[in-house]
């Protein structure tokens, strides 16, 4: 089959080299250009370095232009197959191939669309997270679903370990989605719109720590983002601070939330919320980062005692 490739960043360049590698031919690669912002610069290999490598002819779009969708119809698809495209795509062109458009997001669909799913699922409490290749329709990752593969989530995994291990599953989900394609024997399942979640990118503000979660919350936050991710963050005698390590308190402890009390385990333990009656655990916080870029423990750090607050 001739397919075109939308796509960005690592998870882009991942699917057009599987695309690549199967037995279809890539006709044409469209991708964004690159982009220092935020979250596009992280996980940010090029598609574009990808396809000329390959002779694959490219168009660099922030859009889905009239541009865009004329070059589409010249390269004469069978099927487009989209990973990590930031820009709304019209109907005119996901209807436009024989075999419309693949799109794949990295949650178990239909929970989970929207943005950064697979650190939205760890710092949730999910027990496992995935792959979905989806047709695309007028919805945000609403169509109909073709292949799903999913994954556990370990007690001490981190958000990027979980995203590595996500991307490895792309090679393996375009094939089996193309091949079923091409033979004619795929088969579509509705989602259940009713068990549909949603979640914004994430911006700096959405790293800041809230002292009112539990020390379980917290902790899987505190993994969810690991580099490249920019870290959670508190404030400490008027300075921030990014907490690098910690873990849930073996003992209970009473005081304030936000409040350091004692050491445990080599951290220093900071009270929860509900912490006045004294039932819940802490956050043991293990290792610190300055705003110097400077790491301490959380023992050295938090000597002194104090609060931990929010500005």
């Amino acid at each position: 089959m001739r397919v075109v490739s939308f796509g960005f960043q690592t998870w882009g360049r991942k699917t057009l080299q599987a695309l690549i590698d199967s037995d279809h031919e890539v006709v044409l690669a469209v991708t964004h250009p690159a982009s220092a912002q935020s979250y596009k610069a992280i996980w940010s290999d090029s598609v574009e370095e990808l396809a000329r490598e390959h002779g694959i002819p490219v168009h660099l779009t922030e859009r889905a232009d009239a541009q865009t969708i004329d070059l589409v119809k010249r390269a004469e698809p069978d099927v487009i197959v989209v990973n990590s495209w930031y820009t709304w795509m019209p109907a005119e062109l996901y209807n436009l191939p024989p075999h419309g458009t693949l799109n794949l997001h990295d949650s178990l669909l239909p929970k989970f669309t929207g943005f950064s799913p697979v650190l939205w699922a760890l710092i949730s409490g999910e027990s496992e997270f995935g792959l979905t290749v989806h047709r695309m329709d007028e919805g945000l990752d609403t169509g109909d679903i073709l292949v799903r593969r999913s994954l556990p989530i370990g007690p001490v995994d981190t958000g990027t370990e979980l995203v590595l291990r996500g991307m490895e599953m792309i090679p393996g989900a375009v094939h089996e989605a193309l091949a079923a394609l091409e033979s004619g024997t795929a088969i579509w399942r509705p989602q259940n719109t009713s068990e549909r979640t949603y979640f914004h990118k994430r911006s700096e503000r959405d790293s800041l720590i809230d002292w009112s979660w539990s020390a379980v919350d917290l902790e899987r936050f505190v993994r969810a983002l690991s580099e490249p991710y920019p870290r959670a963050y508190t404030f400490y005698r008027g300075e921030r601070i990014e907490v690098l390590e910690a873990e849930v308190s073996q003992a209970r402890y009473g005081g304030t939330p936000g409040r350091v009390i004692v050491q445990e385990g080599g951290g220093a333990v900071v009270a929860g919320p509900d912490a006045h009656r004294g039932a819940n655990r802490g956050l043991v916080i293990a290792k610190i980062r300055t705003a110097a870029g400077v790491e301490h423990s959380g023992v050295e750090f938090f000597a002194r005692g104090g609060y931990l607050t929010d500005q």
